[in-house]
C-alpha cells in the first residue's frame, strides 16, 4: 500500500472523478427535438456540466442557453475556446448581483417556448445561492443577509433551500413552471442526503413539497429575523411554490447523474483493489461537523483497539453534509475542517489512525483548500507548534490550525460537487 497520505489522496481523487460531468452525463441526453434545445441551469458543477453536453450534443442540432457556476469553476479547455451554451460566473455562497442577473437572463430565455421545444436543465449544488432572483418586495441584500443568517445558523441544507425557495422567484419548481408547454428534462448531480430534487439548488426545476408555513417555522427555529414584506409574502401565502400534481410538470423528466454514493463507492472499490477493505457508512451523514467527527473517531478507535466492528486494516468512508454553527468571529475554516479538528482531539492521537476529509468541489467553505488530513501525530505537532487544538476549535479556526502544521488538502476547483467526502484510514 502507499503511504496513507497519499493512499487516502487516492480515493478522494477517486471520488471526485466519477462525478464528473464528462464522465456520466452521456447515457441521460434526449435526443434533440423537432423544435429549439434551450439549456440553462446553475451550480458549482454548471460550467462542466455546459462543456460536456456541448460536446457530445449533435453538431447539426441547433442549440443554445445560459449556465450560471462559481466565479472560477469554468474548465479552462471550455474558458479558452466556449461552446454554444453559454457560461457566466457568480458568487456563492452568498448570492451576488451577478447571479442575479443571470437567473433574470435564464428567465428570459423561457419565453415564447413551444409543445416542440426542449428545455434542458442542469442542476447541481450550489445552485441555490447563484441562481438566485429574491421574490416580489425582498431586496438582494435583504436575501444575501437572510441567506448569511442561515449558514451560521447551523440549519441543515433541506431547510436552508426550504426558506431560499420561498424567498424565490424562480426557485422550488417555478423555473420550469415558466417553460410550459415545452419538455423539461433536467439533470442533477446530487449534494444533498437523501439526493430528493426538490432540494438540490432548491428544486427550480421540480415541484415543491414544502410549504410557506415551513419556511416561517424553520426561521422561528433558528430566530433569524425577515423583513416585513418577506414576512408578510410567507405568511399569506403568496410566496408558494408550484407543488406536486401540476399539470405544468406533465411529461417532465429529471434524471440524477452523479451522487455521492456513486463516488463513496468509487473509493471503496479503489480499496479493495488495492488490498484494503472498504466499509461505507453512509452517504447522508448530517449533524454538526466537530460531533460527527468525534463520532468517527470513536469508531476508528474502536478498530484500532479491539478490532471491532470492523478488522483492520480498513479504510472507513462516509459522505454527507455536516453544519458548523459558528460561535465565534474571524475564523476561518469550513465543514470538513472543522470534522477534522474534532476527530483529531478526539483520537489524542491513536496509533494507525489517519483522516481525510474534503469537499468534493474542492473548496472547504469559502476557503481555498478542500479539506486536510489527521495524522497519529497531528496533536504533537501542533503542540511543538504551540497551537492548542481545543482553542482553534472554540474559535472555529480549524483552517489556521491545519494550515499551520502543513497539512491542508489543496486542489483548486474539480468542476463536480457531490459534497463531503470522509475516509478514516486504520492500519
Amino acid at each position: 500500500m502507499q503511504d496513507p497520505r497519499t493512499f487516502l489522496r487516492s480515493l478522494y481523487d477517486a471520488a471526485v472523478r466519477s462525478a464528473l460531468p464528462a464522465e456520466r452525463i452521456g447515457s441521460f441526453l434526449p435526443a434533440p427535438p423537432r423544435g429549439r434545445t434551450v439549456v440553462i441551469g446553475a451550480g458549482k458543477a454548471g460550467g462542466a456540466m455546459a462543456a460536456a453536453v456541448d460536446a457530445l450534443w449533435p453538431a447539426g442540432a441547433p442549440m443554445s442557453g445560459l449556465v450560471v457556476t462559481r466565479y472560477d469553476h469554468v474548465p479552462p479547455a471550455y474558458r479558452t475556446r466556449p461552446g454554444r451554451i453559454e457560461v457566466v460566473e457568480a458568487a456563492h455562497p452568498v448570492p451576488d448581483d451577478a447571479g442575479r442577473r443571470a437567473a433574470e437572463r435564464i428567465l428570459a430565455l423561457t419565453q415564447g417556448l413551444g409543445a416542440d421545444d426542449l428545455v434542458l436543465c442542469l442542476v447541481s449544488g450550489g445552485g441555490s445561492a447563484l441562481l438566485s432572483l429574491p421574490a416580489e418586495g425582498v431586496s438582494l441584500e435583504e436575501k444575501q443577509a437572510i441567506n448569511k443568517a442561515l449558514l451560521k445558523s447551523g440549519a441543515a441544507i433541506d431547510e436552508m433551500n426550504c426558506v431560499r425557495k420561498h424567498l424565490s422567484a424562480i426557485k422550488g419548481g417555478r423555473l420550469a413552471a415558466r417553460c410550459a408547454p415545452a419538455r423539461v428534462v433536467t439533470l442533477l448531480i446530487s449534494d444533498v442526503p437523501g439526493d430528493d430534487p426538490a432540494v438540490i439548488a432548491s428544486g427550480p426545476t421540480v415541484p415543491d413539497p414544502t410549504t410557506c408555513a415551513d419556511a416561517l417555522a424553520i426561521l422561528r427555529r433558528y430566530a433569524i429575523e425577515i423583513p416585513a414584506p418577506a414576512q408578510a409574502g410567507l405568511a399569506s401565502g403568496a410566496f408558494e411554490t408550484p407543488k406536486p400534481g401540476d399539470p405544468r410538470f406533465d411529461g417532465h423528466a429529471v434524471h440524477m447523474i452523479a451522487t455521492p454514493q456513486q463516488s463513496l463507492e468509487a473509493a471503496a472499490a479503489l480499496a479493495r483493489a488495492s488490498g484494503i477493505e472498504a466499509h461505507i457508512l453512509g452517504d447522508d451523514m448530517e449533524g454538526e461537523s466537530r460531533e460527527v467527527g468525534k463520532v468517527h473517531a470513536a469508531l476508528a478507535r474502536a478498530v484500532a483497539r479491539r478490532g471491532q466492528p470492523f478488522a483492520k486494516p480498513c479504510v472507513i468512508l462516509s459522505g454527507g453534509e455536516t453544519t458548523v454553527t459558528v460561535k465565534a468571529k474571524g475564523g476561518r475554516g469550513g465543514r470538513a475542517t472543522e470534522f477534522l479538528l474534532g476527530c483529531a482531539i478526539a483520537l489524542q492521537g491513536e496509533s494507525g489512525v489517519h483522516v481525510l476529509a474534503a469537499d468534493t468541489d474542492g473548496i472547504d467553505g469559502v476557503e481555498d483548500n478542500a479539506g486536510a488530513i489527521v495524522t497519529p501525530d497531528t496533536l504533537a505537532r501542533a503542540v511543538k507548534a504551540g497551537m492548542k487544538a481545543s482553542e482553534f476549535l472554540d474559535r472555529n479556526d480549524a483552517y489556521s490550525f491545519f494550515s499551520g502544521l502543513g497539512d491542508l488538502v489543496s486542489t483548486g476547483p474539480t468542476f463536480t460537487n457531490v459534497n463531503d467526502f470522509r475516509a478514516l484510514l486504520v492500519t
